[in-house]
């Protein structure tokens, strides 16, 4: 609900108030965001810090919170956009215009954001209040567009930056979003990483002159700094506390800015990262920044993740199959690399099979002459020398055996060796003058060009129409470099998303999986298209408590692919048990990716009931809540748990990373439990749900390195 009352603006979500109000010097200032307050006339005024030698009149916009700040004039911390106008300076100060409101969320031309209707067909009352601020002397117009549902304690901020000269201007930072946060003792705490090892969180204490910058430059949204950030009160852990957070849903390069004023007062700006950006605006132009996500919680950084993992299931991913269950796969990867032949592909598929798995997907390799990484990629046509039946013989033999067929691609890719690129070079991203710098011994196609994304959606129609195909991996496997001109990568992003669009709505009924060399663009932005991604290529089960634990902190278990691989696992060669290595996997998107047909009769036996096991829990995996228990970021120990929102059915999984003597285990407390309720577990013994949740379990490891224990409780009627 959006209120008007005498220029205070009031967003109403389920239990949280946004308050803004117009101030005595057309200043749109920045009231309340938190806990619901009552539709009415507030009591408490604005307060400013008088105490400024340069202001005697006790007002300065550097004192005051401010919905979308303006840089150069009076303030002097952080601006939300830069701007050079047509006097040939960055100075603007935004006085506030209008304000309307509609039905409905707000949406971004060319660009992902949240869909007004829920995938349930529930109406969740989104409504959204657009207010239009103004510079008339920077001859530039601000139209602030802020979207609540009813449902759900979320605020969706974007803006549109409009030139209402007649000469053109230069826009050189655009913020999505700014949040103005009360001195207070915070905590920032956000997800930096690398390859193999994405999302690992960090926290550091808030003080006075800090300026962070959480920010990435490698092309995509990242494998070294996510775009996801909560600020929180200290002392908040994953059920307690104040936590404030936001997810920018965008793909490309990205900043989060956070500083501490000299008066300790927190600023928080998302969007896109304003180094190597630059948009010229003629008369008339516009520029849309992408959306920001805010979201408030008064039970921690668990509040804040499974508020975000409903949002994102219902109204970010794509609606056909963000709430359906998804196949069980196995992938060729790690059984054969490159090297294989159709009938290979068939041996692992009917074997996989026989365990009950649903998706077979053939990965890289099947086209072109690839037959390493060094060459054929850009060349989508089909190897007949591996793939004699081609896509559509191949798909047909494994349909025969009652599995789906799915595909590996990089369709962003061209390697210097191959047909593509011999034809067209000047289509790959370059600097005039320069040789183009290689990456795994390829180059990026420059999708800012109509003819390329052209290109890129025809031959990958053609490819898709081959066959029955019912899945798709789309891989982009390396950081962008030699961007021509300021403002490239945001052109980029908007030409992966049109390519991504298209192809989606091409193939309505092919399942997406978003994958950049592992977990490199792991981003709201993506997940409107892809409904799960490749969470790492760090497949080892250890590596993975880190990466999925990190991972969930901002998206739903249910967009994270996580597999069963072979041992010695090949990114790191450590050995964990078969059983650990499923264990991890059951909390995600659940598949294989080793050779089953070398697998013992043990392992094999074992496969198959991890796989009747993941079929039983995959749909609480998809719309359950999910609670992290034990952190492996600070002790031997991970749990976590994914408990039905009505409380009826619980997955637990518990690990002991390494065996010792002498100390006594810790013990697990469920959450997202009834008290009051008798559990039974899958060998039918029963458990009170108030010992449950307050005495806890002691899992019975087994003495070894990587122990694992997972639990199924199911609520007796």
């Amino acid at each position: 609900m959006i209120t008007i009352n005498n220029k205070t603006i009031h967003l109403q979500g389920r239990d949280i108030s946004y308050v803004m109000t117009v101030g005595e010097h057309g200043d749109l200032l920045h009231y309340h965001f938190g806990k619901k307050l009552g539709d009415r006339e507030f009591s408490v005024p604005m307060s400013y810090n008088v105490w400024s030698a340069y202001a005697p009149e006790g007002y300065t916009l550097e004192n005051v919170p401010q919905e979308y700040p303006s840089y150069g004039y009076a303030d002097l911390r952080p601006g939300a956009y830069t701007v050079e106008n047509t006097g040939g300076n960055e100075v603007s100060q935004l006085k506030f215009k209008s304000v309307r409101t509609e039905r409905g969320a707000a949406e971004i031309k060319g660009m992902p954001c949240l869909r007004e209707s829920s995938c349930t067909g529930e109406d969740h009352g989104a409504e959204t209040v657009y207010v239009t601020l103004a510079d008339e002397a920077a001859g530039i117009e601000a139209e602030l567009a802020y979207t609540v549902f009813d449902r759900f304690n979320i605020i969706a901020r974007s803006v549109v930056i409009k030139n209402i000269s007649d000469k053109p201007v230069v826009l050189k930072s655009v913020y999505s979003a700014c949040l103005e946060l009360d001195a207070n003792e915070r905590d920032i705490i956000y997800l930096p990483g690398s390859w193999a090892g994405e999302r690992q969180p960090e926290r550091c204490r808030v003080h006075r002159g800090m300026k962070l910058d959480i920010s990435n430059e490698r092309g995509g949204s990242g494998h070294n700094m996510n775009p996801f950030v909560i600020a929180a009160e200290k002392g908040a852990d994953e059920e307690h506390g104040e936590a404030f957070s936001m997810s920018l849903v965008y793909s490309g390069n990205h900043s989060t800015l956070v500083s501490c004023a000299s008066d300790c007062t927190l600023r928080l700006m998302q969007g896109i990262n304003p180094r190597g950006f630059e948009s010229v605006l003629e008369p008339g132009e516009s520029f849309a920044a992408p959306q920001s996500i805010i979201c408030y919680s008064q039970n921690g950084f668990g509040g804040i993740s499974r508020e975000l993992s409903r949002l994102y299931r219902e109204h970010l991913c794509p609606p056909q199959y963000s709430m359906k269950e998804r196949p069980i796969l196995i992938n060729n990867w790690e059984a054969t690399y490159f090297d294989f032949t159709e009938d290979k592909l068939v041996e692992i598929a009917e074997k996989a099979k026989e365990a009950g798995m649903e998706l077979f997907v053939m990965d890289d390799g099947w086209f072109g002459a690839r037959n390493n990484d060094d060459k054929g990629l850009g060349d989508w046509t089909v190897t007949r020398k591996k793939l004699p039946s081609g896509l559509k013989g191949l798909s047909e033999r494994i349909n025969k055996l009652g599995m789906k067929f799915g595909l590996w691609i990089e369709p962003e890719m061209v390697n210097p060796d191959s047909e593509l690129y011999r034809a067209h070079p000047d289509w790959a991203i370059h600097v005039s003058g320069r040789k183009p710098a290689e990456s795994r011994q390829q180059l990026i196609l420059d999708i800012t060009k109509p003819e390329v994304r052209e290109y890129i959606i025809e031959s990958i129609k053609k490819v898709l129409s081959e066959g029955n195909i019912e899945y798709v991996k789309w891989d982009m496997n390396r950081p962008m470099t030699d961007m021509p001109y300021p403002g490239y990568n945001h052109r980029y992003t908007l030409g992966l998303y049109e390519i991504a669009d298209a192809l989606t709505k091409a193939f309505p009924n092919i399942l997406f999986e978003g994958c950049a060399g592992g977990g490199g663009r792991f981003d709201p932005g993506m997940l409107y298209y892809y409904p799960q991604i490749w969470a790492s290529d760090n497949s080892d089960a250890v590596a993975r408590l880190k990466i999925q634990y990190g991972t969930s902190m901002g998206y739903p278990v249910s967009a994270i692919s996580a597999h069963v691989t072979a041992v010695p696992n090949h990114q790191n060669g450590r050995v964990t048990p078969l059983k650990t290595r499923a264990d991890v996997a059951f909390a995600g998107v659940f598949g294989y990716e080793l050779d089953i047909t070398k697998m013992d009769d043990e392992g094999f036996e074992m496969i198959k009931r991890q796989v009747e096991f993941a079929k039983r829990t995959r749909k609480l995996m998809l719309e359950g809540d999910f609670y992290r228990l034990q952190s492996p970021f600070e002790s031997n120990y991970c749990a976590w748990e994914a408990a039905s929102q009505d409380g009826r059915e619980v997955f637990l999984m518990c690990c002991k990373i390494l065996s010792d003597n002498g100390i006594a285990d810790r013990r697990v407390r469920l959450l997202g439990i009834d008290e009051g309720a008798v559990y039974k577990d899958d060998e039918g013994k029963l458990y009170y749900g108030d010992e449950l949740a307050n005495r806890g379990i002691m899992p019975e490891y087994e003495k070894r390195d990587f122990a694992a224990v997972i639990m199924h409780l199911t609520k007796c009627e």
